[in-house]
């Protein structure tokens, strides 16, 4: 029963499908017992054939799947003699295998090493550069903003040079104050009365 109602099902989505998409359309059907049953909205043998001469060209064009698989293997067989020979350059480059080398490859790698060390030594020296570059910045900013905080609190900007900075010690009275600088022994009494008597 469940049978007969998908296949009526199908057979009517087979015709509304011809019918409102103006397409050529075939279906088969077997039972489980099998029985067949089919639906051809033109001639079934005509559908039929154009369908096996479209799989044959596709087939035709498309390289079969043996083809790529070979492809993939000797696309990953050169893959891998390249990934041995940098492992191998990368060996040498860090003095590892050196005793297969001859003279001419060891001069190269000599020659290899230097540029390199040119290169870094090149780029060392721009970044040392371009910090000293944003120190200088920095600094001249931070001298701005010190000259207005010294506006601000009415004090005069110190005037300092960059070879000889001068250190101004901080005085807060400029009067002279005489010190005593004697040694007394005994109580304070005595010591009053010793100031007084000098």
């Amino acid at each position: 029963v469940t049978f007969s109602k998908r296949r009526n099902g199908l057979l009517k989505k087979a015709f509304e499908l011809s019918v409102l998409c103006d397409a050529e359309v075939a279906l088969i059907i077997f039972s489980p017992r099998g029985k067949l049953y089919e639906f051809g909205s033109s001639s079934m043998k005509e559908i039929i054939e154009r369908y096996q001469k479209h799989a044959k060209d596709v087939r035709a064009n498309n390289p079969s799947a043996e083809q790529n698989m070979q492809q993939l293997k000797q696309e990953t067989a050169s893959m891998v003699k390249k990934i041995e020979l940098l492992e191998a350059s990368k060996r040498k480059l860090l003095g590892e295998g050196l005793v297969s080398c001859t003279v001419e490859e060891l001069q190269q790698l000599e020659r290899q090493l230097e540029r390199s060390v040119n290169c870094i030594r090149a780029r060392k020296m721009q970044v040392f550069q371009e910090q000293i570059e944003k120190l200088k910045e920095k600094e001249k900013v931070l001298e701005a903003e010190n000259d207005k905080l010294l506006e601000k609190c009415g004090a005069e900007p110190p005037q300092t040079s960059k070879e000889n900075t001068e250190i101004v010690p901080c005085t807060e009275s400029s009067e002279v104050s005489d010190v005593e600088t004697g040694l007394f022994i005994g109580p304070p009494e005595r010591r009053n009365k010793l100031v007084l008597k000098n």
